[in-house]
């Protein structure tokens, strides 16, 4: 693709900047936006009753006509979960290796939109075209197959953005990462690479699955007279592979638990990504027949999820599985940012019910430390480095990391959600901003839970609420019932019948106060019997409650 002098395109990320997950990045040039990835984030711990965050994409609707396709690196949760969502708003094409492509088809078929949305499946070494852009995929290593970064040829030159990525010169399953073709790319010149900079913390490489594959065979040949529960994520499709060729070494059987390991695992056996040995491979109803010694279950539940299958065991609700005295539990994966409480509250259930928990080298991050990132600017030689998919701290330290290579201080970008950065041969800057807020997803509402109600719920929950009922006569507005006390989560009523008592007073006082005043407008009285007894309360006990009056006119 000839390079136009002067023309600038623009980066715009709606997601994945200051915090860990919703990875969605606009690449917009004239006339064509081309939207790579689309994921979820999970709750934070002060979110309450929200079930998933999705990214804001007003901005990719308010230009529709421009937009040609999403493109996504891999099938990560983070990086594809918020599709189902997105796609009624902005129905374009989606485009994507086939595990990745599997995966998402099973959420569409969910969400009843499979024959509505446009699907392409491309091959690594493959491209796509999109309006004015050209895509390749190119094979790189993660803890998923069929995992991509792509180079993006704009007219204003070649971007590169990596997706997650490592550097796994002896991978397990498949190929090593395209680095040849990386070389190739840095040689004929690249604009930009926007890199993975989740483990930009820690120097070093990233060490090779081969060391966990090591680690299971110590442990399965350590502990082979206990039944073993694996934890590790779903989407972790070469981790599972590598427990079950373990297991069936070493003459075990094996059962997968959770629904989201079972359905990911099925479409990976379907499209040939997991190889599962003849008979290895039973349901949960069938382990009664074979010996603990015999049995390897692989379930979710890694993160401390309240749902999952090992929480479930961890607190005795799981219908068929019994943690007992003598079961080894493996935990095969890292405390995502945030869930150290979660895991820590599983491990203590679980060495309370007597089983062994082992988490040491059993696992291997699927993201690239300092060196691998300073590689893979060496080989690109980028004019300008955007760090992205991490917390401010992960892309300060990965603008550092790129620093030390020699890259002027500003040639590297370290954005927000929502930051136009323009790129040309000439300049680059930030230009503008576009909205990029988190919406919030509760049950089947989208959207409707914003941060008002998030705050209110964070109240109720921290103070309780107070509801204070009035009858008052239509006419002169005199208190003909009342005022009843009703709380919850505030004090036990039964056993504080006198601070009762004075509420119903302050609360009587306020509205004969309003009666004298000659105020008759039901907001301005609830507002005065809101504010009198939230002063009381404040000075009497340093809480700070919901409180709703509510009156009748009778």
């Amino acid at each position: 693709m000839k390079k136009e002098k002067g023309k600038a395109v623009k980066i715009i990320p709606l997601g994945g900047l200051d915090k860990i997950g919703m990875n969605i990045t606009a690449v917009e040039y004239e006339n064509t936006i081309i939207v790579i990835d689309c994921g979820i984030s999970f709750p934070e711990d002060d979110m309450l009753g929200i079930d998933k965050v999705i990214p804001d994409v007003t901005y990719l609707e308010q230009n529709i006509d421009k937009v040609k396709g999403f493109v996504i690196t891999h099938g990560h949760e983070d990086h594809i979960g918020a599709l189902p969502y997105i796609l009624p708003k902005i129905n374009v094409p989606v485009y994507a290796t086939r595990l990745t492509m599997g995966l998402i088809e099973h959420k569409l078929q969910e969400a009843k939109l499979l024959k509505k949305t446009r699907r392409k499946i491309v091959k690594q070494g493959g491209y796509v075209t999109l309006g004015d852009f050209r895509v390749e995929f190119i094979k790189t290593n993660h803890s998923i197959a069929g995992a991509s970064s792509l180079a993006i040829y704009t007219p204003a030159g070649v971007i590169v953005h990596t997706g997650d990525f490592k550097v796994d010169y002896t991978p397990l399953f498949g190929e090593s990462i395209d680095l040849q073709r990386m070389g190739v790319l840095g040689k004929k010149g690249v604009l930009a690479v926007l890199s993975d900079s989740t483990n930009a913390m820690r120097p070093g490489f990233t060490p090779s699955e081969t060391k966990v594959a090591r680690t299971f065979d110590m442990l399965f040949s350590e502990y082979r007279g206990s039944r073993m529960i694996v934890a590790t994520f779903a989407s972790n499709v070469d981790r599972v592979q590598q427990i079950i060729n373990t297991a069936h070494r070493f003459g075990r059987k094996v059962i997968l638990q959770g629904r989201s390991m079972e359905t990911v695992i099925q479409i990976a056996q379907d499209l040939g990504y997991v190889k599962i040995p003849e008979k290895t491979l039973i349901q949960v109803g069938e382990m009664n027949r074979y010996p603990d010694e015999q049995l390897v279950f692989i379930t979710t539940g890694s993160q401390g999820e309240s749902m999952a299958a090992l929480s479930r065991m961890a607190d005795g609700t799981h219908k068929k599985v019994h943690i007992k005295p003598g079961d080894v539990i493996i935990l095969s994966s890292n405390p995502i940012p945030g869930n150290e409480k979660a895991v820590s509250r599983i491990i203590n259930e679980l060495a309370m019910r007597g089983a062994e928990v082992l988490f040491q080298d059993t696992h291997v991050s699927g993201h690239a430390c300092q060196e691998e990132i300073k590689l893979i600017y060496s080989l690109l030689k980028p004019r300008y480095a955007v760090p992205v998919h991490g917390e401010y701290r992960h892309l300060t330290a990965a603008a550092d990391t790129v620093m030390e290579l020699g890259m002027e201080k500003d040639h590297v970008f370290i954005l927000e959600a929502g930051d136009v950065l323009s790129l040309s041969q000439k300049e680059a800057k930030v230009t503008g901003k576009v909205p990029a807020r988190e919406i919030f997803v509760d049950g089947l509402g989208i959207g409707d839970v914003g941060n008002i109600v998030i705050r209110d719920r964070q109240n109720l929950a921290e103070h309780g609420i107070v509801v204070v009922t009035i009858g008052l006569e239509k006419g002169s507005k005199q208190l003909v019932s009342g005022p009843d006390i009703v709380s919850r989560g505030f004090v036990y009523v039964r056993e504080s019948e006198e601070l009762m008592r004075e509420l119903r007073e302050v609360s009587r006082r306020a509205i004969e106060k309003c009666r004298k005043k000659n105020i008759r407008e039901w907001n301005r009285i609830k507002g005065e019997v809101k504010d009198s007894l939230s002063d009381f309360l404040w000075k009497k006990m340093k809480r700070n409650p919901v409180i709703i009056p509510i009156i009748m006119e009778l």
